[in-house]
């Protein structure tokens, strides 16, 4: 053991997105807003959410939890990427490898059964409209979300398991702008590549299974409503769809990457940036904004807070 602690590396190089001085100031500039737009959109709708009585229902209750997910998952990586940017060698240590990991398969694997947990939301809302109270009761959506983190910090500890026993002792370099599983486990010193494969494509798999479900289950919506009148129809086709643009949008870059893992494409850090910055920024525009109750409810949050700005602003005589 003591050896093996000696051997190991004590911090990883991150090689970034790119080389180019002229495209990382483009980066940093545009990351930097989609970051701040992201915490700012999530951090509004969570806190609309909160404080208006009539979204507290079962679907805003786990929007809103989307929202917490969407604002963590953003945040694991990108404050990183974008100091980065400015940085002669970009490096990250062993611990702090770990723990991106760690909180990437904590969020992403808590989103997945969040995600899906909205999608028998909806099911009931528009098959079962009749038993929705009943079915989707306080201690029912408690009960969802508490099991959608628990499922993703067991997915990511049975991850981590894995890992932290192998040996890092010769290459250290990431083609990434973060640690990801299937990039680091490259860098071990033993041939760890059958096991590899099926431990990381597992995720592959499940992200796979779920999104299988999921579109399975947005079928079974679309078929029922078929039959029902035009103006229900036209709001759940409008429901469905933004739901399945998240969907999509999630589950594409994480099918991609992890089903076939040791492989490496410049796709891969496309689709990383697409999962870990767009999506969460995109998710308050698709999946909330487009709702009138919520749309209503923020303008007005954000109306009362200015004039209670302006209403509590000191005012100072005129000398």
């Amino acid at each position: 053991m003591e050896g093996f602690n000696h051997s190991r590396v004590s911090e990883f190089v991150l090689l970034g997105l790119t080389d180019s001085p002229e495209l990382q100031i483009f980066f940093f500039v545009i990351f930097s807003i989609f970051y701040l737009m992201t915490m700012f959109g999530n951090c509004l709708i969570l806190l609309t959410v909160l404080s208006t009585s009539h979204l507290h229902s079962p679907m805003y209750f786990l929007l809103s939890n989307l929202s917490l997910i969407d604002m963590c998952l953003s945040s694991f990586a990108t404050p990183k990427m974008i100091m980065d940017f400015f940085a002669q060698r970009k490096t990250i240590s062993f611990e702090g490898c770990i723990s991106q990991i760690f909180f990437l398969h904590l969020f992403t694997g808590t989103e997945i059964v969040l995600l899906i947990s909205m999608s028998f939301d909806r099911y009931i809302a528009i098959c079962k409209p009749l038993h929705y109270s009943t079915v989707m009761s306080q201690q029912v959506c408690v009960g969802l979300v508490v099991t959608s983190w628990t499922v993703g910090f067991l997915h990511t500890m049975s991850q981590l398991a894995f890992t932290l026993y192998l040996p890092f002792c010769g290459p250290n370099v990431v083609d990434s702008f973060f640690c990801d599983l299937p990039l680091v486990i490259q860098l071990t010193c033993i041939d760890i590549y059958v096991l590899g494969i099926f431990m990381i494509s597992t995720s592959g798999v499940i992200a796979l299974i779920s999104f299988l479900l999921l579109l399975t289950s947005y079928i079974i919506v679309l078929v029922t409503i078929r039959d029902h009148s035009s103006t229900r129809s036209s709001k759940a086709l409008s429901t469905c769809t933004a739901h399945f643009i998240v969907v999509l949008m999630f589950f594409g870059p994480c099918i991609f990457i992890y089903v076939w893992p040791f492989t490496n494409f410049l796709v891969d850090k496309i689709l990383s940036v697409f999962y870990t910055i767009f999506t969460p920024f995109l998710n308050p525009l698709i999946y909330t904004l487009r709702n009138e109750e919520v749309k209503t409810a923020v303008k007005k949050k954000l109306t009362n807070q200015f004039f209670s700005f302006g209403k509590t602003t000191p005012r100072y005589p005129v000398q």
